[in-house]
């Protein structure tokens, strides 16, 4: 089976063209090929597949296994593969996920896509819609007892569920110790990825995610968005401005207004190989 190794910011997937090959078990695949010393390594298995309401479809399997719902990072990474292998040579470009359909588009270099911008549509407040088990309207700088202590925690979902946790320097965390906690707190029915965010500025924020179904990753686009609108709602970031997310792999770049969320970044092509499968 052939693949071709990507990543966004260091959000490493293996992607998978559907559009020639055959992938029977990709769930127990991603398992496999996400291992990093027996495997190809990666956060996961992207399948890149024909679409009947889009120019590709795209489906997100975790190294666990489980199946994503959206991938900020992901998205931008088919768009690359989309554009550079002429299965569509357009600048804008429609990607279907189980999220909805994301529109993508390219600014292309040298005849490549060398960045990816990609409109992940509005920011979903609604409790129940993310979800989490808390009453009360929006929460957004809510504390409450999780993870065996007290935080206060904003959650968003852009496609998938995430909680916002501001503080201090995120890379001093136990993240291994504590991101569990938060991914598998009864708060959250479908589990939760997990943002520890620091405010540099206000146009400026540090962060690290602890992502459920695969741990701690250098990068999360869809974590950036939720940091991004978590920082706007809390008034700590101005609405409608480009907003820097500094993450372990690199910057992204969210601009979070009412309609819409969008996000900037880099979409880069490591290499391609066959593996026996």
């Amino acid at each position: 089976m052939k693949f071709t190794k990507m990543h966004g910011c260091g959000n490493d997937y293996i992607y998978i063209n559907c559009f020639e090959e055959a992938v029977e078990d990709p769930a127990a695949l991603a398992v496999r090929l996400s291992d990093r010393h027996k495997g190809i390594g990666g956060d996961g298995v992207i399948l890149i597949c024909p679409s009947d309401v889009a120019d590709g479809k795209m489906r997100i399997f975790n190294m666990d296994g489980s199946e994503g719902m959206m991938c900020g990072n992901g998205v931008r990474c088919v768009a690359k593969f989309l554009y550079d292998h002429g299965i569509c040579r357009k600048t804008g470009m429609a990607v279907e996920s189980k999220s909805g359909v994301k529109h993508c588009r390219v600014v292309e270099e040298g005849g490549k896509a060398a960045a990816v911008s990609v409109d992940m549509g509005p920011a979903e407040l609604d409790p129940e819609k993310i979800p989490v088990k808390l009453d009360g309207g929006p929460v957004i700088g809510r504390t409450v007892e999780i993870a065996g202590g007290t935080h206060a925690i904003t959650c968003v979902s852009m496609g998938n569920p995430h909680c916002v946790v501001f503080g201090g320097d995120p890379m001093a965390l136990d993240l291994e110790a504590v991101g569990p906690k938060f991914e598998w707190d009864p708060l959250f029915p479908e589990r939760v990825n997990t943002e520890f965010v620091e405010v540099l500025d206000s146009r400026t924020l540090s962060m690290r995610v602890w992502e459920r179904g695969s741990g701690e990753t250098m990068a999360c686009g869809t974590g950036a968005c939720a940091a991004a609108v978590a920082a706007v709602e809390n008034g700590f970031c101005p609405m409608g401005e480009d907003i820097t997310v500094k993450l372990r792999g690199g910057d992204l770049v969210i601009h979070y207004t009412k309609e819409r969320v969008t996000m900037t970044g880099e979409a880069v092509e490591v290499f391609e190989g066959k593996i026996e499968v």
